[in-house]
């Protein structure tokens, strides 16, 4: 058994006792009523095209202009394993409201193979795998850490605070030690990462990046959309609740860029392949300068580091693959090739 196989056990242990929302309760009851033999069976997905959030017209920049930040704060949030499917599936009532002043896309693309460290790594070098050369997904700390120079190396050599808050101590390997000011490994569940975050706030972050295990860890062991993932996906939604209440209360939520995202989805108990299910994830940016909406470009994961250097004001190094997702700042949609890796 893996070290992820140990982490997903120990948490589930800690989950046993803890009801599922109401009408997940009704589902199984229903499915036994009916003696289905499967109870576990993955609910059928409702395809993301029918679901568009109802916008909150905002104010938003004009398109022959770049966008005027009020502070130097970038959130990435990862929720491990999440399908777009999930978000209103669970239901996730806290992402499904924020988008509605959020810039959006519910198809955007991971990377090949679809796994938690190298999809990870991807998302916050802004590189394909081929030069980040993580292709391995356990924590084998003989092998290093991603090539390149990432998201946190160039936040940190401008002089921004970084932070890490993660459920899988696997991800320490994406960047240098010495490129974090505070990196914090929790091998629980999703709102016992917020819960230590907010007792310890970093109140001058430059960058900050969540990572939710629990929603991959129960994929695992019952399949994805399957109700026991869905219910743990409805609880990371009650964490960034908590994340959203804790900037308003501090005064930073409109000065800082959120993004929350996922590095793979899946399909029955596993992922890592090409399938749909385990590329396509969710993409939501929300904060000043924001302009709320569906967005019309092909986002890639590698993406999210190059759009959080670019609302930071750093350079976006020239080995990068990602490019700035502009369209969510209100400026034309840049075009690029549909398949950025190998």
């Amino acid at each position: 058994m893996s070290n992820e196989e140990h982490s997903i056990q120990d948490k589930i242990s800690g989950m046993k006792n803890r009801p599922f929302p109401a009408f997940l309760t009704l589902a199984v009851l229903f499915l036994f009523a009916c003696e289905i033999s499967n109870p576990l069976a993955t609910p059928t997905a409702i395809p993301t095209a029918t679901w568009t959030p109802s916008p909150t017209v905002t104010a938003s920049p004009t398109s022959t202009s770049t966008p005027e930040y009020q502070g130097r704060r970038v959130i990435i949030l990862s929720i491990d394993g999440l399908r777009p499917e999930a978000i209103e599936l669970a239901p996730m009532p806290n992402l499904m409201e924020l988008m509605k002043i959020s810039a959006y896309s519910l198809t955007a693309q991971t990377i090949y193979p679809s796994a938690t460290l190298p999809s990870h790594s991807s998302m916050l070098t802004g590189m394909c795998p081929q030069k980040h050369g993580v292709d391995w997904n356990d924590y084998i700390p003989e092998n290093g850490i991603a090539q390149g120079t990432d998201l946190f190396d160039i936040a940190h050599a401008a002089g921004l605070q970084t932070v890490m808050y993660v459920g899988k101590e696997k991800l320490q390997q994406v960047t240098d030690a010495a490129s974090i000011d505070r990196f914090v490994y929790i091998n629980d569940r999703d709102k016992v990462v917020m819960q230590n975050l907010l007792a310890d706030f970093p109140q001058d972050f430059g960058v900050l990046f969540i990572h939710f295990a629990t929603t991959d860890d129960m994929g695992h062991v019952y399949g994805w959309l399957s109700p026991e993932q869905l219910s743990v996906a409805y609880r990371a939604d009650e964490a960034i609740g908590e994340l959203l209440k804790a900037l308003d209360e501090r005064g930073i939520r409109d000065q800082t860029l959120l993004i929350i995202t996922a590095d793979h989805g899946g399909h029955e108990k596993t992922h890592g392949s090409s399938m749909p299910e385990d590329m396509t994830i969710p993409w939501i940016a929300s904060g000043f300068g924001i302009q709320a909406g569906p967005l019309t470009t092909l986002i890639h994961t590698m993406d999210t580091a190059a759009t959080a250097a670019y609302a930071l004001g750093l350079p976006t190094p020239p080995e990068w693959d990602g490019v700035p997702v502009v369209e969510a700042f209100g400026l034309p949609a840049e075009t690029r090739p549909q398949i950025v890796c190998p």
